[in-house]
């Protein structure tokens, strides 16, 4: 357990007020509680958004280049407890309420937020840290993807260009890396079309009209990239990185 959380060796002390009140103490005591229940957490790979899970759900992983703390008026913080948070909140989301990525993403921010301001840190130099780490497409620290990393997140951000980048990096596991890597072509294949249209668009010309490109992925679902007649293919670029603004959230 990180040595800064508030009791790393000893029970805590009774609350002075209810349990139900909002409290940093509080706060503090439920994130060790989703420490403990962590399976595994891995710092041996990379991972472009800084911090991910596994397919299973049974893997936290956090990016090997990521420092495990920094300097903060004097103290040293320790980061992985409120990466941890955020992950497992944001995969629970996402597995048990069949919340889309974007919309878990933005809970677990707010939790992992929440944890930061608890711990007296404030969220903009937290998160000026952390972007300093964030990979990007064709970052060469960007060579070793764990072959079970869960793919929704880069799925529901339609970074293509990254999700190639990554298809050339996974770890060669038999079973497993066959499986990510047939995921990721899928998904190259059902927003290859969309890709080329932006490509067009950003020479300056005419988009293809009424095409759609349609893959299957696993379990025999298909994924279905579609281009309106009439009407270029509207996308929005959203920056390679954790998906988090900089600054207090609103």
């Amino acid at each position: 357990m990180p040595t800064n959380c508030c009791h790393p060796n000893a029970p805590h002390i009774k609350l002075k007020a209810p349990d139900w009140y909002v409290s940093a103490l509080m706060l503090d005591r439920a994130l060790d509680a989703i420490l403990r229940r962590v399976k595994k957490l891995d710092r041996e790979h990379d991972i472009p958004y800084l911090a991910g899970y596994s397919q299973d759900g049974k893997t936290i992983y956090i990016d090997r280049h990521l420092p495990k703390s920094f300097t903060f008026r004097g103290r040293t913080i320790e980061v992985d407890r409120f990466l941890i948070l955020h992950e497992e909140v944001e995969k629970t989301l996402i597995d048990q309420l069949g919340l889309h990525y974007l919309h878990a993403h933005q809970i677990a921010t707010r939790a992992e937020e929440a944890a930061v301001n608890a711990e007296r840190i404030t969220w903009k130099a937290y998160d000026r840290f952390m972007q300093k780490y964030v990979k990007s497409i064709g970052d060469e620290r960007l060579s070793k993807v764990p072959a079970d990393l869960d793919l929704k997140p880069y799925r529901d951000y339609h970074d293509y260009e990254l999700m190639q980048q990554m298809l050339r990096h996974i770890d060669r596991v038999p079973g497993i890396s066959a499986k990510l890597q047939d995921e990721l072509k899928a998904y190259a294949a059902a927003f290859r079309e969309e890709h080329r249209v932006e490509q067009r668009r950003a020479s300056g010309k005419p988009a293809a009209r009424g095409k759609a490109v349609a893959a299957k992925g696993n379990g025999g679902s298909s994924a279905v990239a579609k281009v309106p007649a009439n009407k270029p293919m509207a996308r929005k670029k959203v920056a390679a990185g954790r998906a988090k603004p900089a600054g207090k959230l609103p």
